[in-house]
């Protein structure tokens, strides 16, 4: 099991949330606001360049998804 972030474009996270059962409740100018039905939330920035390894690392901690479980989504 790796444990190494993956590079990847917002439009990949926002796929990946998505199939992760994420609603986008809201985009306002470049962020994406996501909601999960048990109220685990999310904002993704929504840029053309990659998205850093920090705030990739927040996104996953916020919504409580595991790397793993963040490649297997995408």
């Amino acid at each position: 099991m790796s444990t190494k972030l993956p590079v990847v474009k917002s439009k990949q996270v926002l796929k990946a949330l998505l199939k992760a059962n994420f609603k986008l409740v809201r985009q306002k100018g470049s962020h994406a606001d996501l909601h999960h039905p048990d109220c685990r939330r999310t904002i993704v920035p929504i840029h053309t360049v990659d998205i850093s390894k920090g705030t990739l690392r927040v996104i996953l901690r916020q919504t409580e998804i595991s790397i793993q479980e963040f490649t297997d989504l995408l």
